[in-house]
């Protein structure tokens, strides 16, 4: 099943029929909100804005863990999350839409970022994070309603809610990064560990501050003003997507665990089977 994590302005989305909505009880506590399951033509998701319905969770705020655990556990196996995000390369414009494939860690502060620890190792390897299954899927679906998108990207994570300082958008492009987000770690790691075949849509909102131009430096309004559109072709994209098959991927997606997990089951604390059987599933 595929699930939806919607990003900054998109917490609903028109055209699905809901069957109904969960919150399940996870090990890390409640997701960002009620997991919407619904229905388009032939194919059944489900849906969780990150963010919560009404933007309640500033990034460090959001229970990470309990979103991907919950989604999987109500049977999701495929992962399409959309992200705003700024862009560190003059030709990487506004309005586009690009799908990292590679990430770069430059949170500081305490987000948990894995499943494993209190008794349970594993050591998930992440030198290719993302699906290219599914990112060829939505590049050929963009390119086919004339949507801008590239893919081949870096994307780099920083802690937020502030926006970033000249010096350190300078690093970031220094690290050879090509956009700037503040959500998508650890979301794409916890996915892998969960087994999930991942992709992000980002949607390109400003030039983060490493432009001499104060113009061209990002503002929460400058946000706001632009992204609406761009928010409106992503929901057109994902409608389109749902109209065409789900592609097959990678089944080494689904076997992430087989060498990654080191503590031999018999020696798993009872407090954590279900987690790890619900991450194998």
């Amino acid at each position: 099943m595929l699930a939806i994590i919607g990003g900054t302005g998109i917490y609903q989305i028109d055209g699905l029929e809901v069957i109904e909505e969960m919150v399940p009880h996870t090990p890390f506590g409640e997701p960002s909100a009620p997991i919407v399951k619904a229905a388009f033509k032939d194919k059944t998701l489900l849906f969780l804005p990150r963010h919560g319905r009404r933007h309640a969770l500033l990034p460090h705020e959001i229970n990470y863990r309990a979103n991907i655990y919950a989604l999987k556990a109500l049977g999701a196996r495929q992962i399409i999350g959309f992200s705003a995000t700024g862009s560190l390369r003059e030709d990487i414009t506004a309005g586009e839409f690009v799908i990292p494939d590679q990430y770069f860690d430059f949170v500081k502060g305490p987000r948990e970022k894995t499943f494993f620890g209190d008794g349970v190792a594993a050591h998930v390897s992440t030198a290719d994070p993302t699906c290219r299954d599914l990112t060829e899927w939505i590049s050929n679906r963009a390119d086919q309603l004339g949507f801008p998108l590239q893919t081949g990207k870096t994307y780099a994570c920083v802690d937020g809610p502030r926006l970033g300082t000249r010096a350190e958008s300078h690093f970031l492009r220094m690290a050879d990064c090509d956009v700037v987000g503040m959500t998508n770690i650890p979301e794409v790691f916890l996915a892998r560990e969960a087994q999930l075949a991942y992709a992000t849509i980002g949607i390109v909102t400003d030039y983060d501050c490493w432009m001499d131009d104060p113009a061209q430096h990002v503002s929460v309004a400058d946000v706001i003003a632009r992204y609406g559109g761009a928010v409106e072709n992503a929901k057109a994209l994902l409608l389109a997507l749902l109209e065409s098959p789900l592609p097959a991927v990678d089944p080494a997606y689904r076997e992430m665990l087989s060498t990654a997990l080191l503590t031999p089951d018999d020696q798993i604390p009872e407090g954590k089977r279900e987690l790890i059987e619900v991450l194998r599933r």
